[in-house]
């Protein structure tokens, strides 16, 4: 195996969503680099159909404050539909995915207060010092969603090549209307989801939760 593949190896199974970061920015300087590697990401005939607002400082602050209390409140507004439902082995990997994290957690099955308060902590970023929030401009559909997709695996995989820790978060897209009002976007913005990033925090429980992966046999199939 190459230096490059080696390298390129470790990074991808090294990201992990993680939910728990220090309140450390990142340096100014180094996101601009991240972000110019994020950049790189592929797209239908270039286009680039993406529009990402990064919040941190007291910006970010104001938010943790107020998201929180809107979704509690009933106040959600959603630009894309969250109504996908998850059937056979999906569902089986998605609760082994949940048992994964509360396990790591400690929080039994049982305890939906604490489930609860665990999920809200989406909506104060997992304590990140920074989020980034990824839009859709009108009227781009489902194969630029793909390309913002590939836009958000390039940046999770440059901050984890830093060092730095990321969580991906569709939650984050129940409040487009709030996020679009308090950050000045476009109207014609639509909210797809936002990711959490920062300096992880080691010693938290949350973060010490890895996830299983399928097996080759169970989805690619070979063709010779």
């Amino acid at each position: 195996m190459s230096d490059h593949a080696h390298a390129f190896s470790t990074v991808v199974r090294e990201r992990r969503s993680l939910r728990a970061f220090l309140p450390d920015p990142i340096p100014s300087a180094e996101l601009t680099a991240i972000f110019e590697d994020a950049a790189r990401a592929p797209s239908n005939c270039n286009t680039q159909p993406w529009v990402v607002h990064v919040v941190s400082g007291a910006k970010l602050e104001e938010l943790r404050e107020t998201l929180p209390g809107e979704l509690l409140a009933g106040r959600i507004s959603m630009d894309f539909p969250y109504d996908g439902v998850y059937e056979g082995v999906y569902k089986t990997r998605q609760h082994a995915a949940a048992q994964a994290l509360y396990n790591a957690m400690g929080i039994p099955r049982e305890d939906k207060a604490s489930r609860q308060q665990a999920f809200m902590r989406n909506f104060t970023f997992f304590d990140a010092p920074h989020v980034a929030f990824l839009f859709l401009p009108e009227p781009f559909g489902l194969r630029e969603a793909c390309d913002l997709g590939m836009f958000a695996q390039t940046l999770m995989l440059a901050l984890t090549a830093r060092g730095f820790g990321s969580c991906p978060q569709t939650a984050l897209g129940f409040q487009a209307d709030q996020l679009r009002a308090a950050l000045a976007v476009d109207p014609s913005h639509k909210l797809m989801f936002g990711i959490s990033f920062g300096y992880p925090d080691p010693q938290a429980a949350a973060n010490q939760c890895v996830t299983e992966r399928a097996s080759l046999d169970d989805f690619v199939i070979f063709h010779s």
